[in-house]
């Protein structure tokens, strides 16, 4: 049976831009009431003022506590609960960790996994009382691990662990979790990387199938909505993906090492050449990072005296 989210209350983070814009739109279109939750507040507004009064936005970091609860609160306050969570804010540093700086390495794991972890945490409650579902955003990379990817793979294999436990926990309260691995997708954060080093370019290009492939945001927020109203376990962008999930200990394995350590002897250090010239270790339109993600050491911003803006 089809979940239907006609008139259902859809907490989305990271909604500013990119998937999690586009997913707006579409659960909109789908009669969805929508709560858009991020650190971008023209933006927040502009795209909640685009939809229509059925639906609302807060200023948050989910890496803050106190911001979290505050968007949470106005959401419950202003459209009656939360039915459907869309754990989808997430960042990348660029480089390894040899050249990363420390609080940029931190910062990825923090918004990528902890801030998933306190999302859910924050609305479960509200979630549980409606039965409804979470959509927690894993990635590709929980599949398999590259050079110049620590942190993000590991912050995304942590969400897939956390989801897959999660959804366990919760089966019995009729609450459904699904977890999302979308590969390369078309958004701000890609077309960064791909503006910035020339070597992941050509890495994409050596890679096989979807691992190399880049699917458009319109496509992976479909399939999101999609996910949203079939409350799926699993769902990976694109579905080619399934086949490699499937054979997961073979990517993992040594001979699939061996391959990515011959091409990791020139690429890496191309590689971090290319990062240390940029001067900062995010994507010229990272949020919350500082202008332009400039300093790592010095642009990680934090909201705690702030108050959601709505």
């Amino acid at each position: 049976m089809t979940y239907s989210l006609e008139g259902k209350v859809v907490f989305v983070t990271g909604a500013a831009r990119g998937i999690g814009a586009e997913t707006v739109r579409i659960a909109a279109r789908r009669g969805a009431r929508l709560a858009l939750v991020g650190m971008e507040p023209d933006k927040l507004a502009a795209l909640a003022n685009e939809l229509g009064s059925r639906h609302t936005w807060a200023e948050c970091d989910v890496t803050d506590q106190t911001s979290l609860e505050r968007a949470v609160e106005h959401v419950v306050s202003t459209l009656g609960g939360i039915d459907v969570v869309v754990a989808n804010a997430g960042i990348a540093s660029a480089g390894t960790v040899s050249v990363t700086p420390i609080e940029a390495l931190t910062r990825v794991i923090d918004v990528n996994l902890n801030g998933v972890v306190r999302t859910v945490a924050t609305t479960l409650s509200h979630v549980t009382e409606r039965r409804g579902y979470y959509l927690l955003v894993s990635s590709a990379a929980a599949l398999r691990a590259l050079p110049g990817m620590a942190t993000y793979a590991a912050s995304k294999s942590g969400v897939e662990q956390f989801g897959s436990a999660l959804r366990l926990e919760l089966a019995h309260k009729g609450v459904g979790v699904g977890v999302a691995h979308p590969s390369w997708i078309d958004t701000d954060l890609v077309r960064d990387a791909k503006h910035d080093i020339s070597t992941f370019e050509q890495m994409l290009k050596r890679l096989p199938g979807p691992f190399g492939a880049t699917t458009s945001v319109e496509t992976c927020a479909e399939a999101f909505v999609g996910a949203m109203e079939a409350r799926k376990n699993k769902l990976y962008v694109p579905r080619s993906l399934v086949f490699f999930s499937a054979i997961r200990p073979l990517l993992a394995g040594p001979l699939m090492d061996a391959v990515i350590r011959r091409d990791a002897r020139k690429s890496v250090p191309q590689f971090e050449r290319e990062v240390q010239s940029l001067g900062r270790a995010f994507g010229r339109q990272s949020v919350g990072l500082g202008e332009n993600g400039a300093s790592p050491t010095t642009n990680l911003r934090a909201e705690k005296d702030q108050p959601a803006r709505v």
